[in-house]
């Protein structure tokens, strides 16, 4: 066998093992609608009036992204799942990193708006029930009612 055959059968094997895995799973279901809602917001209402003019097209003139809306969670998501759940169903821009080994993630951009815009000093936070908890967005599960509030500020 060449490696041109090798590679084929390895190919399939690996088709063929994946398809199995799958069998016997429940499929996810399609619609991910719960009784769990929380609030969420996003604003960059504290910068407004240091925000770079480069920047000035690009976000709303009252600085609210998303101002307060009542959305549906799942059991089991947090404020990291929400933010970019909602973020890609309404098309909002979101760059974020993931530390790897850490299970956290790191808000970078939200509505094209950086860390950093407005100094090196500034960033997105974001909070729990009008608390900024001491654990990242990742491990911040959501209960039935919370408040999750997206905020970018200088500190």
């Amino acid at each position: 066998m060449n490696l041109c055959q090798k590679t084929r059968a390895l190919c399939a094997l690996l088709l063929c093992a994946l398809l199995l895995s799958a069998c016997g799973q429940d499929a996810a279901p399609a619609d991910t609608a719960s009784n769990l809602t929380c609030t969420l917001s996003i604003s960059c209402t504290a910068v407004l009036d240091q925000l770079p003019p480069e920047k000035a097209g690009l976000l709303p003139e009252d600085g609210w992204i998303l101002p307060a809306t009542t959305v549906s969670f799942t059991e089991g998501e947090t404020a990291f799942d929400l933010l970019q759940r909602f973020c890609r169903e309404q098309e909002i821009h979101l760059e974020f990193d993931q530390a790897p080994g850490m299970d956290s993630a790191y808000i970078q951009g939200i509505g094209n708006l950086y860390e950093f815009d407005c100094g090196d000093r500034s960033g997105w936070t974001y909070y729990l029930n009008g608390e900024s908890p001491n654990y990242g967005c990742s491990e911040a599960v959501l209960q039935d009612g919370d408040t999750v509030a997206w905020e970018y500020l200088i500190f």
